[in-house]
């Protein structure tokens, strides 16, 4: 047996190649609702956030959610992301 290759992905924010278990994905679901997706199995299209506020900010900042997503995303749903990353780094 070979040693297992470890999934890499590149976070919105700080744009850096990290190991998909380090990272946090966003998900929009078919129905076009954004949310953090814990576990990473849910359906839908993913973008990788590091489990910073600072990655999350610029991300935001950047405009490069709704670049992956193809979509505008609301303020709301910003503040939402950054509530449930706040109670996922405690």
């Amino acid at each position: 047996m070979g040693i297992k290759k470890i999934p890499m992905r590149q976070c919105v924010g700080c744009m850096e190649m990290k190991p998909k278990k380090e990272l946090i994905r966003v998900v929009k679901s078919p129905e076009g609702e954004i949310s953090l997706d814990i576990s990473g199995k849910k359906n839908g299209r993913g973008a990788y956030i590091c489990k910073s506020n600072d990655c999350l900010a610029r991300a935001i900042k950047a405009k490069r959610f709704q670049r992956v997503f193809e979509c505008v995303i609301p303020d709301s749903v910003c503040n939402s992301l950054e509530e449930e990353l706040n109670a996922v780094d405690q």
